[in-house]
């Protein structure tokens, strides 16, 4: 059987949230009372009345009113039409039946689509291709899978478009290996391979993340001579992207001939998922420039890459972006922009988004409540989750309990915090190492074992690092220096864990031991992060690494440190904290302080940009106690404010004070 038009293909496997009806050709009508009924029928409940105006209507203007119904999404009056059309003997013909099965499927009436299916055979259009994918849909959606193949196998003939819609089917169904199985027995006629089936198939191996059978399809549309039609390509290259194969992805994208909105946010996504967030507002750039207007879909995928203090102006431009072009401002992309100020260090302008929101789902106020946590102010995360309560009626998952944990850890509220844990109904591991590191930031070391022992859970590195942090705020060096043993253990691999020992026993002067772990470092082949800080300014990120003095402006820039730290000095302050820190960063105990990158990031700010204007450092470890104090007293001798991001948490320093509290 010769393969279906493309036209009918484009509308037999339109998206699913356009899948309303199977559109056919519309041949020309030049009845004169037709425009009156297509005008007046979608007032009436009922539509076949207004046959009464039109003498002997025929089988085509049964047709068009059932069309006109699915049109207006009335399935269920398009079946009450139908049923007319039966009780006036007028015959169906294979125009109709497709019409009357998507009526059925679309009205959840699996037994009006039985009686259809009956009709089929008894009129003598079981062959019939446009029949066959209309029952395939029906009793795939409504019935199950494997009834759907039944049909299909039992038909006399198949084409591509049944085979593409079952194998749609059994993606739908989480069958992906069935799919490709469906896909595969395409192949021997490779004529009647489409466009949409290839898109299929590349949406299956998405699924499957499978690398080989992504380039078996991929191999499939070159033979085919359909590589570079539109919809083929965009889809390999977002098969090639959720196979973790990104230059594949981008080698497909250079060599398309003809881009269009999807293709450049595929990329975009691509690139932002595989931490190129540089690359993908490059891209951005370029696509903007060629004058394509992004959308909704566009921003939300880009904005991941703004979620970074160095990219915040970037945030910022896309934001006007989104108003100056009009672009439907979405929940999700009002999600998307609350979480980019979150993390990019704007948490008054995620509160101005989220207080602008006329609807809030789940999502909206976990970000919130999770972003006030990250930014020291865990009391108002808390109060956000009571009005959450309050008001919204919404489910509370795993994620929301998450942020109100953190929350409770950032305000060091136990009573609080073990009562949303009691209200857990399967505590995650990621609640229960809140728990823990709840306890232990406010020094409840035995309640925190007794906690891991009541619940029975496995020491994990993730546990022993929430434990650390409570013995590091408390100075409790023995115990601290049995969980980095114990950390040493359980990841033998991860030369931190050295380093932290290392630097317990050079806070003790045990330097024979120091020597001896870098020792074991080196034989092991491992090696430690090195500490690195970074600021934007004019347009261009500025990195520092510990003792840096490769900076153009150096001079000036330590300069200016070492004449803070002694009007810090003269002011009564103190000089440097060397009590015990377990710091992650050995080379940093062997420097001064104001070698340290962060130092060094807060100087250039401070010497590049005007007076008043907030200082935003981005640290890649944690910050060290000795920088995290003279960071504070700095914000007070020069009255600005500085926030520094590390992996834990932001810290703003405004005043002599921070949003932390002294406890990170």
């Amino acid at each position: 059987m010769a393969a279906l038009p493309c036209s009918i293909h484009k509308h037999l496997l339109l998206p699913k949230e356009k899948e309303e009806y199977i559109s056919l050709n519309k041949p020309k009508f030049h009845h004169p009372q037709f425009h009156k009924l297509s005008a007046v029928v979608k007032k009436l409940d009922f539509a076949h009345q207004v046959f009464d105006e039109i003498p002997q209507p025929k089988t085509y203007e049964w047709n068009q009113l059932i069309q006109t119904q699915l049109s207006n999404k009335r399935p269920r009056n398009a079946l009450s039409v139908y049923h007319g059309m039966m009780l006036r003997g007028i015959r169906p013909d294979n125009h109709t039946l497709p019409r009357v099965l998507t009526a059925s499927r679309l009205s959840f009436d699996l037994a009006f689509g039985k009686q259809v299916h009956a009709h089929v055979f008894k009129l003598g259009f079981f062959s019939d291709p446009y029949v066959i994918t209309a029952l395939i849909e029906l009793y795939g959606r409504l019935h199950g899978v494997e009834t759907a193949k039944w049909v299909l196998d039992n038909a006399p003939t198949s084409n591509s478009v049944a085979l593409t819609i079952l194998a749609k089917l059994y993606l739908a169904d989480n069958k992906p290996h069935s799919a490709i199985e469906i896909f595969s027995r395409m192949l021997p006629s490779k004529a009647e391979i489409d466009p949409m089936a290839l898109a299929t198939a590349a949406g299956t191996c998405s699924v499957l993340k499978s690398l080989q059978q992504a380039r078996k399809v991929h191999k499939i549309a070159k033979e085919c001579g359909l590589e570079f039609h539109l919809l083929v390509s965009n889809s390999l290259m977002k098969m090639y992207i959720d196979c973790d194969s990104l230059d594949e992805a981008r080698s497909l994208f250079d060599a398309m001939p003809l881009r269009d909105l999807i293709s450049w946010t595929e990329m975009i996504r691509g690139h932002v998922k595989n931490g190129g967030y540089n690359e993908a507002l490059k891209l951005f750039r370029v696509m903007t420039r060629a004058g394509i207007i992004p959308d909704s879909l566009t921003i939300t995928s880009i904005l991941p890459a703004c979620a970074r203090v160095p990219a915040h102006k970037q945030g910022k431009e896309l934001h006007a972006c989104l108003l100056r072009n009009g672009i439907d401002m979405n929940l999700i992309v009002q999600n998307a922009l609350m979480d980019m100020y979150v993390k990019s260090g704007f948490i008054e302008l995620a509160s101005n988004v989220f207080t602008s929101m006329i609807e809030r789902d789940i999502f909206s106020w976990t970000i919130i409540i999770l972003g006030y946590s990250l930014h020291g102010q865990g009391r108002r995360g808390l109060d956000m989750f009571s009005e959450m309560e309050k008001n919204s009626g919404l489910e509370i998952d795993e994620f929301a309990y998450a942020a109100v944990l953190h929350a409770c850890v950032t305000s060091c509220n136990v009573d609080v915090g073990m009562s949303y844990f009691n209200r857990i109904k399967k505590p995650t591991v990621a609640h229960c190492v809140l728990v823990v590191a709840l306890l232990a930031r406010v020094g409840l070391f035995d309640e925190a074992r007794t906690f891991i022992e009541e619940h029975r859970i496995e020491i994990s590195a993730e546990i022993s690092r929430a434990l650390l942090d409570g013995c590091r705020i408390h100075r409790q060096t023995t115990m601290g220096k049995r969980i980095v043993e114990q950390l040493c253990e359980l990841e033998p691999l991860n030369a931190e864990n050295y380093v932290l020992l290392s630097n317990w026993y050079a806070e003790n002067a045990k330097w024979d031991m120091v020597e001896k772990l870098k020792a074991t470092i080196k034989d092991m082949g491992l090696k430690p992060k090195s500490a690195y800080s970074w600021i934007e300014f004019r347009n261009k990120v500025h990195v520092f690494g510990t003792g840096d003095v490769s900076h153009p402006r150096s001079e000036i820039i330590y300069w200016e440190l070492q004449h803070l730290m002694k009007k810090m000095e003269d002011e009564g302050g103190h000089g440097p904290n060397s009590e015990f820190s377990l710091h992650d960063v050995d080379e940093e105990r062997e420097c001064i302080r104001i070698g340290h990158c962060e130092m060094l990031a807060i100087s250039l700010g401070l010497i590049s940009t005007q007076d008043r204007a907030t200082v935003r450092v981005t640290k890649n470890l944690r910050v060290c106690r000795s920088c995290h104090d003279f960071a504070k007293a700095i914000s007070k001798i020069v009255d600005r404010e500085i926030i520094i991001k590390d992996p834990h948490c932001f810290h703003h320093f405004k005043n002599g004070l921070c949003s932390c509290g002294d406890l990170w």
